[in-house]
């Protein structure tokens, strides 16, 4: 049960307490296509992953990563992390426009 979804998004930046992360925000059909694929996989294996979680082979430019996007409120969006090893390979910043290829697991 595979499915590839490619969108571009904004890249932006989330501060906590533990520090700084990147991250893009997976909204509308793309969100819907995720949450559709975890109730599938939750459905078949009976359990759900950490968090509601689910596994992806995430690609932008020319690095790919397998990684895992993470719901937020509920379901309506996905947010992908993307790593500084990323960041600098594609030389990005805060406010770049990516271009995201995500395979669902």
């Amino acid at each position: 049960m595979s499915e590839t979804l490619s969108c571009t998004l904004p890249l932006r930046q989330w501060r906590g307490e533990r520090g700084s992360y990147h991250l893009v925000t997976l909204t509308g059909e793309d969100a819907q296509s995720i949450a559709m694929h975890e109730t599938l996989l939750r459905l078949e294996f009976g359990s759900r992953r950490g968090f509601g979680s689910v596994k992806v082979t995430a690609r932008i430019g020319g690095t790919r990563w397998k990684t895992s996007v993470f719901p937020q409120n509920r379901k309506s969006e996905w947010v992908l992390l993307v790593s500084k090893k990323v960041m600098k390979r594609e030389n990005l910043i805060e406010g770049d426009e990516l271009t995201v290829e995500l395979e669902l697991q």
